[in-house]
C-alpha cells in the first residue's frame, strides 16, 4: 500500500521507545528535538541514552515492556531486534490504536520513519516505499542541493573509502553547524564511532546498515576507555570499513583526536581530520558574547577545567591566567567552578569580573547564567546548571549589553 505522508506535532505528547541499543540511540535525539515527552523502556541502555536520562530529557523504565506502558502514548518506536518481543509491542499498540514504528520489520509496522535532512526550519523527509537505501540516496541528493552543490548521491568523497578513518568535528551541538565536508563523509560511513557531545540529530540521517559504536564519556560516570576507542577505529578500518569518528566541537580541542591519529598512524591506517567549530568560541557567540571585542579584549585563552586548581596532574597555570587581561574560556569546568573562581580572585582577578556560564550552547535547552567571579558559584548552584557548559570570564561578557 502507498503510505500517507504526515508530519507529527509531538511537542508535549507522550512517545514510547522500546529498546535501549544503537537504534534507539539514533532515533531518540530527533524525538527530543520535536519536544516529545519521551519514555524509554529497556533493561539496559547505551551511555549516550544514559546521558539523556541524567540530563532529565527522558524517563527510563529499566525493565522489559509491559502493555500498560502504552497508556497515554501517541506513538511508539520499537527498537529491538527480537521479532517476538517487537510483535508483542505492536499488537498492544494496535489494540490501543497507537501508531507503531518497528525497526526489525517495516512491513509489520503501522508507521515508517523516513530518511530525513534538516535545513533551518525546513525538514525534508523521503519515504522509500520499502527501499530505505534508495530513500537515503534521494535524501542525500536533496541535501546537497540545499547546501548549494548537487553531487551524485552515491558517489564516495575522495577522502573516504575502505580501510580509512575520518575524524570529524560535528561542532558545538546544533547539527547545522557541522561542515559540508564533515556531513558528506558521515553520509558515506560504514561505521560511526560517536561521542556523547556530538550532534545527536546527525545520527538520524545515517544510511541503513551503518554500525553505530557508542563511545560516550559521561562526566564522573561510566565511559569507554580511550584505548578501546583506538582499537575499534583500527579494527574496523583493517576490516575494510570506512570509519567516521564523530566528535563534539573540534577533534583536536580537548577531544583526544591527536591520540586517535597516532593510533591509526602506528597501525598503518590512513586517517583524515575534518575540523569542527569549537564550543569554546561557538557557545559564547550563541549566547551573544564575543570572545574578543575592540577596546575590551584582544586575546582569549581556552583551558580545561576538568581538574581542580592545584591538582598534581593539571597542566593549567591558574595564577598566570589570573594576571591576564583577556578573555578566559573554561571547558569541562562546572564541577570545579568554585575552586576556579577562588584561585582567579586570589591571584589578581577582580571579584566583580563578569562571568557567564552557558549550558548546552546552540541547542534547544541553551541557558545562560551571568554573574561575577565572587557570585558565580552560588548563582550556578541556584540555577542547577548541568554539563556541558562553557564558562566565560572577562569584560566581554557585558560588551554587547
Amino acid at each position: 500500500m502507498t503510505p500517507y505522508p504526515l508530519g507529527l506535532q509531538l511537542d508535549g505528547l507522550r512517545v514510547l521507545v522500546v529498546g535501549g541499543g544503537t537504534v534507539a540511540t539514533r532515533r531518540v535525539p530527533a524525538l527530543l528535538d520535536a519536544g516529545a515527552d519521551l519514555v524509554l523502556v529497556s533493561p539496559h541502555i547505551t551511555p549516550a541514552l544514559q546521558s539523556h536520562v541524567d540530563a532529565g530529557r527522558l524517563t527510563w523504565l529499566a525493565r522489559r515492556f509491559e502493555p500498560g506502558d502504552l497508556d497515554g502514548a501517541w506513538l511508539v518506536h520499537v527498537a529491538v531486534d527480537d521479532p517476538e518481543a517487537a510483535a508483542r509491542v505492536s499488537q498492544a499498540a494496535a489494540e490501543r490504536r497507537i501508531f507503531c514504528v518497528r525497526a526489525d520489520d517495516r512491513h509489520a509496522a503501522t508507521a515508517w520513519t523516513p530518511a530525513v535532512t534538516r535545513h533551518g526550519p525546513v525538514t525534508v523527509a523521503v519515504l522509500g516505499g520499502g527501499d530505505p537505501v534508495r530513500a537515503v540516496a534521494v535524501r542525500d541528493t536533496i541535501a546537497e542541493e540545499l547546501a548549494g552543490g548537487a553531487v551524485d548521491a552515491v558517489a564516495v568523497p575522495d577522502d573516504a573509502g575502505p580501510g580509512r578513518v575520518a575524524l570529524v568535528g560535528s561542532g558545538p551541538g546544533d547539527p547545522e553547524l557541522i561542515t559540508v565536508r564533515g556531513r558528506r563523509l558521515l553520509a558515506a560511513a560504514d561505521v560511526v564511532v560517536v561521542d556523547r557531545l556530538a550532534a545527536g540529530l546527525l545520527l538520524d540521517e545515517l544510511r541503513p546498515g551503518v554500525e553505530l559504536v557508542d563511545a560516550s564519556k559521561i562526566p564522573y560516570g561510566r565511559s569507554v576507555a580511550q584505548e578501546e576507542i583506538n582499537r575499534v577505529l583500527v579494527d574496523r578500518a583493517r576490516a575494510g570499513k570506512f570509519v567516521v569518528r564523530l566528535k563534539g566541537g573540534d577533534p583536536f580541542v580537548f577531544g583526544r583526536g591527536g591520540e586517535e591519529v597516532q593510533a591509526c598512524a602506528e597501525a598503518g591506517v590512513p586517517v583524515v581530520v575534518v575540523p569542527g567549530i569549537s564550543s569554546s568560541i561557538a557557545v559564547p557567540s550563541a549566547a551573544g558574547i564575543p570572545v574578543t571585542h575592540r577596546g575590551v579584549a584582544h586575546e582569549f585563552t581556552v583551558v580545561s577545567g576538568h581538574l581542580p586548581p592545584g591538582h598534581p596532574e593539571s597542566l593549567v597555570d591558574w595564577p598566570a591566567l589570573a594576571r591576564l587581561r583577556g578573555t578566559l574560556c573554561v571547558l569541562m569546568g562546572l564541577k570545579n567552578l568554585p575552586a576556579i573562581a577562588a584561585v582567579l580572585q586570589e591571584h589578581g582577578r577582580a571579584p566583580d569580573t563578569p562571568v557567564a556560564v552557558v549550558q548546552e550552547g546552540t541547542m534547544r535547552d541553551q541557558r545562560t547564567v551571568r554573574a561575577t567571579l565572587s557570585t558565580v558559584a552560588d548563582a550556578v548552584k541556584e540555577a542547577a546548571l548541568r554539563p556541558p557548559v562553557v564558562i566565560v570570564v572577562g569584560p566581554v561578557v557585558d560588551a554587547l549589553g
